[in-house]
Parts: C-alpha cells; sequence; structure tokens
C-alpha cells in the first residue's frame, strides 16, 4: 500500500516571464510556485502522504515563504546543474515513490492518481506532456518523457540509481537508458485520444512511436481518460532547450552528450 510520495523539484528559484504580468508591471511569482500549487491540488487519496523536496544550487537564498512551508525541504547540491539538485533532494527522501516535477512545469489535478494506478502493472511511469507558454496559450503536445511525467518505485530509483551528473542537458536520457538496460517494466500515459496503434503513431506522432522504439524492451503504451496531457510543460526562455539554442558551446555539448549516449546505448533512449 502506498503511503508516502516523495516529490523532487529541481529548481532555481526563478521567477515567472509572464509577458501579461510585466505589461501590467505586476510583481512576477517564482516559477516553482505553480508547480507546488499542482501538487497541491492533485485528486489522489488524502489517506497518501505527500513530501516535496526542493533540490537547489549550493549558496542558493531561499525564500521565506517555501522555507516555512510545511511538507517542504530543500537540499543544496554541490554544483549548478540539474542532474546535481536531483541527486542532492534523492538523497533525503523516504516515500514509497518518487516523483520528479521541474519548477516550471505542472500536474494535472488526476496526474498522481493515474500514475499510481499505472504502478499497480509497471515500475515506473513517463508521460506526454501538453506544452503552453507562460501565459497559458497552447503550443503543441510533446511525447518526449521529460522528468515532469516520471513517477516511480524507490526500488526502481535504487535499482537505476542517481543521475550521471556529467551529463548537463540530457541527463534524463542517459537515464532512461540505464533503466531499459534493466528492463524494468515502463507505462508511458497518453491523453485518451492518441494513437497506440504503432502504424498510425509513425504516421502523426513519430516522437510518440520512439518511445515504444528507443524505450527498451518492457514499455507500454496507456491511455487515460483525460481528453488532454496531464503534464503542463512551460516554453520559455531560461528552459533548457532555449538554452542550448542560444549558444554555440551549449549545442556543442549537446552534441557530445547525445554522442556518447548513442556509443553507450546504440542509439538516443526515450
Amino acid at each position: 500500500m502506498i503511503t508516502r510520495i516523495s516529490i523532487l523539484i529541481p529548481s532555481r528559484l526563478a521567477t515567472s516571464s509572464s509577458e501579461t504580468l510585466v505589461r501590467h508591471e505586476l510583481p512576477a511569482p517564482l516559477m516553482i510556485d505553480k508547480a507546488i500549487a499542482s501538487v497541491r491540488a492533485q485528486t489522489i487519496s488524502k489517506e497518501v502522504e505527500f513530501e516535496i523536496v526542493v533540490g537547489v544550487d549550493a549558496g542558493s537564498n531561499l525564500p521565506p515563504h517555501l522555507a516555512s512551508q510545511p511538507g517542504i525541504r530543500f537540499a543544496e547540491s554541490r554544483g549548478h546543474w540539474q542532474a546535481a539538485s536531483l541527486n542532492a533532494a534523492a538523497k533525503t527522501v523516504d516515500g514509497d515513490l518518487i516523483a520528479i516535477l521541474e519548477d516550471d512545469d505542472q500536474w494535472e489535478p488526476a496526474f498522481l492518481e493515474e500514475s499510481t494506478r499505472a504502478l499497480e502493472n509497471a515500475d515506473f511511469v513517463s508521460s506526454t506532456q501538453l506544452e503552453v507558454t507562460p501565459d497559458g496559450e497552447i503550443l503543441r503536445i510533446n511525447d518526449c518523457p521529460t522528468p515532469s511525467g516520471w513517477v516511480m518505485k524507490r526500488t526502481t530509483w535504487e535499482l537505476v540509481g542517481p543521475f550521471d551528473e556529467f551529463f548537463k542537458w540530457h541527463l534524463d536520457s542517459e537515464w532512461l537508458g540505464r533503466l531499459a538496460v534493466k528492463r524494468v517494466p515502463r507505462v508511458h500515459l497518453v491523453e485518451a485520444t492518441a494513437p497506440i496503434d504503432v502504424k498510425l503513431m509513425v504516421q502523426v506522432r513519430p516522437w510518440l512511436a520512439r518511445v515504444l522504439q528507443f524505450g527498451g524492451p518492457s514499455v507500454r503504451i496507456h491511455r487515460h481518460q483525460s481528453p488532454w496531457p496531464l503534464i503542463k510543460r512551460m516554453v520559455h526562455a531560461g528552459s533548457g532547450v532555449q538554452a542550448i539554442e542560444g549558444s554555440e558551446s551549449r549545442q556543442a555539448e549537446s552534441r557530445a552528450e547525445y554522442y556518447a549516449l548513442t556509443r553507450r546505448f546504440g542509439h538516443i533512449p526515450w
């Protein structure tokens, strides 16, 4: 029986970049505030206890309004990259399940309920996301299994191990590669109208097909009842993807990491 879920939130404690706030000269809240609010709004049984562990860079100034909230702890990393923040947070947890939510993303209220139901027949859950702007404009559905959709049994984390801190940009792909090597039973959640026939996936949702092709031998696709994905992924200037695209040196680092992944696993893990 699940009694405690440990939620890891890596964060730079950055403020929102909403154009609406800027236009009306309103104070910008921290992006993590909305992430934490989405955790509090989960519909999962009230008998389940949450602990939220925020992984931050060493020397970060902790916001008083969060530091004083019950159920939230902070863990300082040794470095300044997401892998280090997540590893620092993971060292402190004691939940039956571990979930990850990046600080600029949000969960729909049913996400943990659907994920824990999927974990009755699997040991790891990933999810498709709905990409939005900081002002809530819908951009697209993204089938790449980013960490904000990950929920796993604690035994899965212990089996696969912490994130490899060599990887600055593609730490999630490296970790998924090790998950696949261990043949961990995995479910990838998609919205109710998503294609589940592989031939149709290849035609209209090729990234979803990649989950089956490069997600290892034990992954399967599962539709939930919602007509849209249960993760809102924010696309903004401070995101990792935008950071790579805006710098030639970071693009070179990204290519080097992809090369290392291909050499190790034979492909980019999904």
